[in-house]
């Protein structure tokens, strides 16, 4: 893409609203454009990312055997009477009627609607175990929207919902949804760690988080050290026993505020006992049959007998994990993306767009990182070397690639590493190659 066609509305000043690190960052990024309290629209650049981490969360669920649908965002206060949380969600939940008087809702969750979907289609145990999941808009109605997208009141969610005949096989498909999460965030470049957490409005009895370590956390995580740096599971039989992989993360001591017991940590040595603030960006839960008995979502057992699924619910905050990843990867010059949800995968700037020789070494360039695949993001602007400069490091681009007439008269370009700063000197070739091995 050249940036002259492209649509990136770079903001000089941060907004005095935006107070962390990733609001200040996407506003001035051009990444989104604040609507009204908590809404925003998602501007080229920001939907490019948002785009590439519902694709990673997309396949991981894939692999763990999870199947895709798309319910609607607006639904019946009539299924949610079924369960009895109509009158018990609260202020946050969006209550709305049509022209014909019927109650309805903005879906702040899909509990409900998706007890129903099961339940009028699954009779018989022998369709068992079963994980469905959509990515949807969702809404809460939060009294103080905050922190850009990390605590805004529309936000895109990946829910997936399992429903097994057992408590037991509930387990193993609670398993796959821990196994597949350790997956999607490191493959997301962030490092995630399951805390043992509360269940929330949403119930049930075995509930983890997965918080990614930030200094503007809303709330304090507790932890030992060595879950920080443990390597995910990797390719991995869905099919078979993960228990192992639970058990390894959670014998080992985690939890959130609310859940935290001060004596068991301070059981842990000194130099592993990891106290910080942290941002959930997923949360798991197994809560039995909350909802498929009062909805009556049965099966027959082998014995002819009706009998309530046990069903739990996995959730990732796709929007919410734009904020939680700037959180974690940037510095005092912008945003430092991870290669897998960059916007871009290398940025080009040529110095001098008068130039002749400067302009065809950019074009050249430009158009075979395009055959390679590296996406690149060409800053044929007119601006100033420094304007340039400073508007990649802003963006965050893994790579830029500098083109000017000093270097092309050695016969060299320049490369720079966002993450580390390393500057490299190459010729175009080699500069190409190294793209392409770092992509690999």
């Amino acid at each position: 893409m050249r940036l002259s066609r492209y649509f990136l509305p770079v903001l000089k000043e941060t907004p005095a609203d935006a107070t962390i690190a990733s609001h200040r960052y996407m506003l001035r990024a051009g990444m989104i454009k604040q609507n009204s309290a908590g809404i925003y629209t998602w501007l080229p650049l920001g939907h490019r990312v948002l785009k590439k981490i519902e694709q990673i969360v997309r396949e991981e669920q894939n692999k763990a055997g999870a199947i895709e649908m798309l319910m609607p965002t607006i639904q019946s206060a009539d299924l949610w009477r079924e369960t009895g949380r109509y009158d018990a969600y609260g202020p946050e939940m969006l209550r709305i009627t049509d022209r014909h008087d019927r109650e309805m809702l903005f879906g702040p969750t899909n509990e409900d609607m998706i007890t129903d979907v099961f339940r009028s289609f699954v009779r018989s145990y022998k369709d068992l175990p079963k994980m469905l999941y959509h990515i949807q808009w969702k809404f809460r109605d939060e009294t103080r929207p905050r922190f850009g997208v990390m605590r805004g009141r529309e936000f895109l969610m990946k829910d997936t919902y399992s429903f097994d005949l057992t408590k037991e096989d509930a387990v193993k498909s609670y398993n796959k949804m821990f196994t597949a999460y350790l997956n999607t965030f490191a493959r997301l470049g962030i490092k995630a760690v399951p805390m043992k957490a509360d269940t929330g409005p949403i119930g049930g009895d075995l509930s983890h988080e997965f918080v990614i370590l930030a200094e503007s956390g809303e709330s304090e995580v507790f932890c030992h050290r060595d879950l920080v740096e443990m390597a995910p599971p990797g390719d991995v039989d869905f099919d078979g026993d993960l228990s192992h992989i639970f058990d390894e993360r959670t014998s080992l001591y985690a939890a959130t505020e609310e859940m935290h017991d001060a004596e068991e940590f301070a059981k842990i040595p000194e130099d592993k006992q990891l106290s910080a603030r942290g941002i959930e960006v997923g949360h798991i839960f197994y809560f039995g049959d909350k909802y498929s008995a009062p909805m009556n979502a049965t099966v027959m057992d082998s014995n002819g007998k009706p009998q309530n699924v046990m069903m739990g619910s996995y959730g990732i905050g796709v929007s919410r994990l734009v904020g939680g990843i700037i959180e974690a990867c940037h510095d005092e010059n912008g945003i430092v993306w991870p290669k897998s949800v960059s916007p871009f995968g290398v940025g080009i700037i040529n110095l001098n767009l008068k130039d002749e020789d400067c302009g065809i070494a950019a074009t050249d360039f430009y158009e075979k990182c395009q055959a390679a695949g590296l996406d690149p993001l060409y800053d044929d602007s007119n601006d100033r070397g420094g304007v340039k400069f400073s508007r990649m490091d802003l963006i965050g681009l893994p790579y830029q690639v500098v083109i000017g007439p000093r270097g092309l008269k050695e016969g060299i370009v320049e490369v720079k590493d966002r993450a580390t700063g390393e500057r490299q000197n190459l010729s175009p070739d080699a500069a190409l190659n190294l793209l392409i091995e770092a992509f690999a």
